[in-house]
């Protein structure tokens, strides 16, 4: 397969679509809108996974596991969560299938094994989970409950992009039951913080903080915190949202606690995820027309050296020099591969290297082993440099850090450069279509607005930010008044 990538100017979509294919991260399935996670994209995920699994048990959570059939009168509990998800679900209506009398060596469902209750496939797992907690929880004593699981989920999408938008995909899921409404909020907010604090620390992606609109809050929830990231083409993508659940499902699975008063009271619930369409979000952040640029902290290979050599005792030297700063590179938690192989040339190593992100390369050859020197690249800008062998392990770990900040600093001034402020709806038109990315605009606050809006510009409210100052003005589409700037943006 050619690994030359469509530019990113000529067709987005396309790139993007390449680029998973051509760097091993992913590709489609024999099952429609499911993918196949390759080893590379996986490991990518591992690290991610890891980072936030520590940060969750760092803030109290512990890991449970929860199954992945929601009986339906379980999920038709709470009627909003229900009826938000019930067009993507995918429901389990028989237990067997058996030989097929009219046609030889084919198997049929069997209509006598039909379930008595029919079983959905979880797209999200309150139901099961909150049924599951009426047991759990008598006393204000089993209070808080802070539970998370990593699972996969399925949602029958229509339209499906690898990692974006997949019909099943990896997630965490945090749902927590706290005693008071105070605390619940609290913890809404605190996972809201997490998220962002990964996002922006790990990821090297910047994101803006704040609340949903109410026509784009979760199915279920008195109120849906998010965190919003602008891609290079100038589209949001919901990154991570946390939500504040009120006592909607306490009250439709009858969830109650005995207060230290002694009282009956419904718990108040949150529920938080994150999934592997990060995974897709890094990529569009940091990658370019060479390929994948991969942040060092979540980089699966950190640094790769490549020999360059003739003959087999030029290679042996050349490990025996490696070597040693592969247990120093190690010793320091960094991540490396010495890919000695002798299937590949030089060149098309640091082709495969450079489509797949490592963030630093380094080149040994008989020129190298004379003076003492190696040469290192970095993958976010291409430079190189030659530095002394004695020095290689300092110089490659300054580096790191260097194209972890570099990369940040670098989508924070394109995100920056792509929030636009407006006061007319000429305006707005044109930036969407023109420019792309936030628009900080006044909006009169009503779902019908909102709606009109989205219908004219394909323009969604991505969020209105947690540190939107108040301030008097009129929506941009109606003339009524508004006391907020929300953001818009067309979104993945």
């Amino acid at each position: 397969m050619s690994k030359h990538l469509t530019k990113r100017a000529e067709d987005y979509s396309k790139w993007y679509n390449e680029l998973v294919v051509k760097a091993d991260l992913a590709e489609n399935s024999a099952v429609r809108g499911c993918m196949v996670i390759k080893p590379y994209g996986f490991a990518i995920w591992e690290k991610m996974q890891a980072e936030l699994d520590r940060m969750f048990k760092e803030t109290g959570h512990e890991n449970a596991y929860f199954p992945l059939f929601v009986p339906k009168s379980l999920f038709e509990a709470e009627e909003k969560n229900a009826e938000g998800f019930a067009k993507e679900c995918a429901v389990v209506t028989h237990y067997r299938l058996q030989n097929d009398p009219d046609n030889e060596g084919k198997l049929r469902v069997d209509p006598e094994a039909k379930l008595e209750e029919e079983l959905v496939v979880r797209p999200t797992s309150e139901a099961i989970i909150w049924n599951t907690y009426k047991g759990w929880i008598q006393s204000y004593r089993d209070l808080p409950l802070l539970i998370n699981q990593w699972a996969n989920v399925v949602r029958w999408e229509m339209r499906t992009r690898l990692f974006l938008r997949t019909a099943e995909f990896l997630w965490q899921e945090g749902h927590t039951a706290h005693a008071t409404k105070a605390e619940a909020i609290a913890e809404s907010k605190q996972m809201q913080e997490v998220y962002a604090t990964f996002a922006e620390n790990f990821m090297a992606m910047p994101v803006v903080k704040g609340a949903k609109s109410e026509s784009e809050r979760f199915a279920g929830a008195d109120d849906t915190l998010t965190i919003e990231a602008l891609m290079q083409d100038g589209k949001a993508l919901q990154a991570g949202t946390s939500h504040f659940l009120g006592q909607n499902f306490a009250k439709a699975f009858d969830v109650k606690y005995t207060s230290k008063e002694g009282k009956q009271e419904h718990v108040w619930a949150t529920s938080w995820g994150v999934s592997t369409r990060l995974i897709g979000g890094l990529i569009m952040t940091h990658s370019d027309d060479a390929g994948l640029v991969l942040p060092p902290k979540l980089a699966p290979i950190q640094v790769v050296i490549v020999p360059i050599y003739k003959g087999e005792e030029q290679l042996e030297a050349i490990s025996e020099k490696v070597s040693v700063f592969v247990k120093e590179l190690r010793a320091r938690g960094i991540s490396v591969k010495f890919d000695n192989r002798d299937t590949f040339r030089p060149g098309a190593k640091f082709a495969e290297y450079e489509l797949k992100g490592v963030p630093v390369r380094i080149a040994m050859g008989k020129r190298d082993l004379e003076n003492g020197t190696v040469e290192v690249a970095r993958r976010d800008t291409f430079e190189k440099q030659t530095v002394a062998q004695g020095n290689v392990v300092d110089v490659v770990a300054s580096l790191l850090e260097e194209i972890q900040e570099n990369l940040f600093t670098k989508a924070l001034d394109y995100r920056n450069n792509h929030i636009t402020e407006v006061d007319t709806f000429d305006e707005f038109k044109d930036v969407i279509k023109n420019k792309g990315g936030f628009v900080s605009a006044h909006w009169d606050g009503t779902i019908e607005t909102e709606d009109k809006i989205k219908e004219v510009t394909k323009a969604t409210i991505r969020c209105i930010p947690n540190d939107a100052k108040e301030e008097e003005g009129v929506c941009v589409f109606t003339g009524k008044p508004s006391s907020k700037r929300v953001l818009f943006a067309k979104a993945y």
